[in-house]
């Protein structure tokens, strides 16, 4: 075959080869490689105009030019060489072109597949041209509809297809409402309507287009009309925004209104100055904006509560706040908000409030609150309102403020108070010289003294405080209990203990046994916790407090036995009890005779008996315990043997000691008898020792450990597996 000057034949192999005549190689004559550029430009154009497309293909390659490849592509479609323009396309990378060919390269009408080159190359009236006069017209329709050419669109759509002109109305007029010629518009929305079932959303879409288009040309009845009987919410907006535009007020409003959009409706209302509507709509609208212009009105009316309820709902707390006090008289309500937003601003309105009233203290509160410290000093200042001024201002008060609150009450001569605002703002020196002078019997001066030691942490001062205490600055010692809480805030705690004692014997003397036995206990608990070796004498004088306790425990469960066996305890240590000698020594004889401890009885009857004794005797025991010595019944159930928990020997439960091992045994703190290695439990709060079935016992009548007095939940006791650290606590102690 030959075409254009190329021979193609079939050689021996039976592979196809190609020939060129020496009249059509011209320039391709030439090795391609020796051309300059301008020649194979020159070359390339001669090559595509005689569709020798395989040399062109050389040039492009020497050149290297995106336009050549262009060239080439154009030339090879105009030639219908499908296939050699799709190999140039995805040479170049042109994606769209290269799918677009593929779908087509296998079309056999010739109309039709030039009709689609014509169209790839932007000849469009060609294309039109080629695809009616193909078998299949249609693809003209489809173009122009593809390239938005709406009029052409509609001249071949009255020709070939007068059902798809709705469609094509529609769209047309959706283009003529984005730039702006409304009245093309609205007539082609007019035409896209077609009343069938089918169409439904199509119509919907063309009748929404008549209402705005209607608004737009000024037919505002009919669109507004319209669009009220449309369900879509976002046309009743797009026409409520048009109106608007348009300033029809009410009309805007009420579509905004219909469409559910409370905000925009009532903002449009108060453009148009219906406040009426807008009040309808307040519990719609969450807009703060809205309220408050709302509010404004309304207060402007001088309808001070619906204002005030209008600043409400904007949250325009200080508004609502003034609004109480200058109109509606009602300041309670304004404090109580004030206090529940912390309004700076209205806490200025409060205090102004209550400066007309005279009312300073309440004055002074809200500056602070404020923020207006300055103003606040200077009022508490010149009304005497400072011990006010200096509650209020708490924690939130610089070192600053507290010196200014020190100085003032320096002036006015009240030591205690300028020297707690020395201790607040940390000038310990000036504080302590203030406590020293108060009273000596002032305990508040005494306890913040102590604190300011503590804080200092300087010997001097330390010295100078326990002399003041000693009684070497006023000849007058203070109670042993101010040099106990010295030596703990110095964390001193040996020398803490030993005052504890002190101070427990004291109130011992006193007969305030459960105070003695809180200071032993508190103290125990902080030496304890410092890993501090506890005192044999401390721990001593806590065992017999606590025995005395549990006394009263035991009898009021009706459980004479072990009441009376603490009861001995107490009779053996009755020197340490001076106060009640005579009562205790009788209630041990009556419990151990209830307990059938009869020689026990006797011999503290006859005790009682003494001449130093007999007199103070309760008159109702008197006789019984005289007939008790007189008729002695020695008799005395032994008390019940329970091993040692370190070496297992038996003895007596009662017995702290073990005559076996000689260790010290730690007591339970619900019996006060020694405590079991199998049987052991302590208290979660306290974690002193006990016998755990015991506890659990008492757990069912009471809710509280007889050692710290904290309520304990049964469920929470457990007992203790590891006994170590409650027989051996000296091993954690230095």
């Amino acid at each position: 075959m030959m075409y254009n000057g190329e021979v193609t034949l079939q050689t021996e192999s039976g592979r196809l080869g190609s020939l060129i005549l020496d009249t059509h190689s011209s320039i391709f004559v030439e090795a391609v490689e020796e051309l300059s550029s301008d020649e194979l430009k020159k070359a390339l154009l001669q090559g595509i105009k005689l569709k020798r497309f395989k040399d062109v293909w050389q040039c492009c390659q020497q050149l290297n030019d995106l336009v050549a490849w262009i060239n080439l592509g154009k030339g090879a479609l105009q030639a219908l060489e499908i296939d050699f323009a799709i190999r140039v396309y995805r040479e170049i990378g042109d994606v769209g072109m290269v799918t677009s060919l593929q779908q087509i390269k296998h079309l056999e009408d010739r109309n039709l597949l030039s009709g689609y080159i014509a169209m790839f190359l932007g000849e469009f009236n060609l294309a039109q041209d080629l695809f009616l006069a193909s078998g299949k017209p249609l693809a003209a329709l489809e173009m122009r509809r593809d390239l938005l050419h709406w009029d052409s669109a509609l001249q071949l759509a009255k020709a070939l297809a007068p059902d798809q002109i709705p469609y094509i109305s529609r769209e047309y007029a959706q283009q003529l409402e984005f730039t702006g010629d409304y009245m093309n518009a609205l007539a082609h929305y007019e035409k896209g309507i077609t009343k069938e079932d089918k169409d439904r959303e199509h119509d919907e879409v063309c009748a929404a287009g008549i209402a705005r288009m209607s608004i737009r040309m000024g037919d505002i009845r009919r669109g507004v009309g319209m669009a009220m009987k449309m369900p879509s919410r976002i046309l009743k907006k797009e026409c409520a925004g048009i109106l608007e535009g348009m300033k029809q007020w009410t009309e805007a409003a009420m579509l905004y209104e219909q469409g559910g959009y409370y905000d925009k409706a009532a903002s449009v209302y108060i453009r148009g100055k219906n406040w009426g509507k807008v009040g309808e709509l307040l519990n719609h609208i969450t807009s703060p904006k809205i309220h408050t212009q709302y509010a404004k009105a309304k207060e402007a009316d001088g309808r001070y509560k619906e204002a005030a309820d209008a600043y409400r709902r904007a949250k325009d707390w200080d508004n609502v706040i003034r609004i109480k006090l200058d109109y509606l008289q009602n300041p309670e309500e304004a404090v109580k908000i004030v206090r529940e937003t912390q309004s700076i601003e209205g806490a200025k309105l409060v205090a102004k409030f209550f400066q007309r009233l005279n009312d300073y203290s309440s004055a002074i509160q809200f500056l602070v609150m404020s923020k207006c410290n300055d103003e606040a000093f200077q009022l508490a200042q010149t009304h005497n309102q400072m011990e006010t001024y200096a509650d209020i201002i708490g924690p939130d008060a610089t070192p600053e403020d507290y010196q200014s609150i020190a100085l003032y009450f320096e002036n006015e001569k009240n030591h205690f108070l300028s020297g707690k605002f020395f201790l607040l703002c940390g000038q310990y020196n000036r504080a302590m010289k203030h406590f020293l002078r108060c009273s000596g019997e002032d305990g508040q001066a005494i306890e913040l003294a102590i604190e300011t030691v503590g804080r200092a942490n300087d010997d001097q001062l330390t010295r100078q405080l326990i002399d003041f205490l000693m009684g070497e600055t006023d000849n007058i010692p203070k109670d042993a209990k101010y040099l106990f809480r010295l030596y703990m805030a110095l964390k001193q705690w040996r020398e803490a203990a030993r005052t504890a004692i002190i101070i427990a014997r004291e109130e011992q003397n006193a007969g305030n046994y459960r105070n003695a036995h809180d200071v032993l206990f508190s103290m125990f608990q902080e030496l304890k916790e410092q890993k501090i070796k506890i005192p044999a004498e401390m721990a001593t004088n806590l065992m017999i407090l606590h025995s005395y306790i549990l006394v009263k425990i035991h009898v009021k469960r009706g459980d004479h036995m072990k009441g009376a066996r603490m009861l001995i305890r107490v009779a053996n240590n009755i020197s340490k009890f001076p106060s009640h000698i005579v009562p205790i020594l009788t209630s041990t004889v009556i419990e151990c005779h209830r307990a059938g401890l009869k020689n026990s009885s006797f011999s503290y009857a006859a005790m009682l008996m003494r001449p130093e004794y007999r007199n103070n005797i309760d008159l109702k025991y008197k006789k019984k315990i005289e007939m008790i010595v007189r008729k002695p019944d020695k008799s005395e159930e032994e008390e019940g043997l329970t091993p040692c928990p370190f070496c297992g020997f038996q003895l007596p439960e009662t017995d702290l000691t073990c005559p076996e091992c000689k260790n010290t045994i730690p007591y339970c703190i619900v019996t006060g008898r020694h405590v079991l290695k199998d049987d052991l439990s302590a208290c979660p709060k306290c974690d002193f020792p006990a016998i755990f079935s015991e506890f659990i016992k008492l757990l069912e009548t009471e809710e509280s450990c007889p050692m710290c007095s904290e309520k304990i939940i049964k469920e929470n006791l457990q007992k203790v597996n590891d006994s170590d650290k409650y027989l051996h606590p000296e091993e954690g102690s230095e």
